[in-house]
């Protein structure tokens, strides 16, 4: 293996970490104030974030912002909400142990776009390894019978989307650089969800905001992570690691 495919490894660990605990806050949060109005605090923090790094980079954000794939930009944007709202719907529904029994099938759905979409090669070792850690994850979450609801297949679906959404990241490392992806992570989301907040804002509790600051970098962290993480090392390659 590469240093470079080490080093993309190591990334997506560390972003499996930061969005665990991402994963916790939005479920703490979503359920007392929405998904919606969360979500869109997160991504106007992400949004500004991004517009103030962008504008102190070199060539400033104009060249940060130019991208030789605009649609594919745009539809990592598009899915990465859509795939956001259903996950932490999953959360509210049915729980994150039972949801993330379900979710555990993104790495396999990686792995076969990567393959189709790609043209990556994936080992047969490789394809050992991904199952056996989605059968490790069942065995240590131990979901109950809430995972053969009707609500369970929200969160398929978010599994479906956000394995699309990592397929597209990686298409687009191909052609631009990681700031430029990490900048329509941000700016795209925030301006989706920004049609929305007019109908679902309410005031946050003080005691929340702390809550929502946290929330607010680890999403900021967490996709950098990731974004870096497929510019560096295949997808199949990846997705063993994504267990964690």
């Amino acid at each position: 293996m590469t240093q470079s495919g080490h080093g993309g490894i190591y990334l997506m660990v560390v972003a499996r970490v930061v969005f665990g605990a991402q994963d916790a806050l939005s479920r703490l949060l979503a359920a007392e104030y929405g998904i919606v109005l969360i979500l869109t605090i997160r991504f106007w923090f992400f949004a500004v974030f991004v517009l103030m790094l962008s504008a102190q980079a070199e060539g400033g954000m104009r060249a940060v912002a130019s991208t030789r794939r605009p649609l594919l930009q745009i539809l990592r944007g598009v899915t990465l909400v859509a795939q956001l709202i259903l996950l932490i719907e999953g959360f509210v529904r049915i729980g994150l142990v039972e949801s993330h029994a379900i979710f555990a099938c993104y790495p396999l759905i990686v792995a076969v776009l990567a393959a189709l979409v790609l043209k990556e090669k994936v080992p047969a070792a490789r394809w050992l390894a991904i199952a056996a850690c989605g059968v490790g994850v069942l065995v240590i979450l131990q979901p109950g019978a809430s995972v053969f609801t009707p609500s369970a297949l929200i969160v398929l679906g978010a599994a479906s989307i956000f394995a699309t959404y990592s397929i597209l990241t990686r298409l687009v490392a191909r052609h631009d650089s990681p700031q430029t992806s990490f900048f329509y992570t941000g700016i795209v989301p925030g301006l989706l969800l920004s049609v929305a907040a007019p109908f679902v804002w309410r005031p946050l509790a003080f005691g929340d905001w702390g809550w929502m600051a946290l929330l607010c970098v680890s999403g900021a962290l967490g996709h950098f992570l990731l974004i870096r993480a497929y510019q560096r090392t295949q997808a199949s390659l990846l997705q063993p690691f994504a267990y964690l």
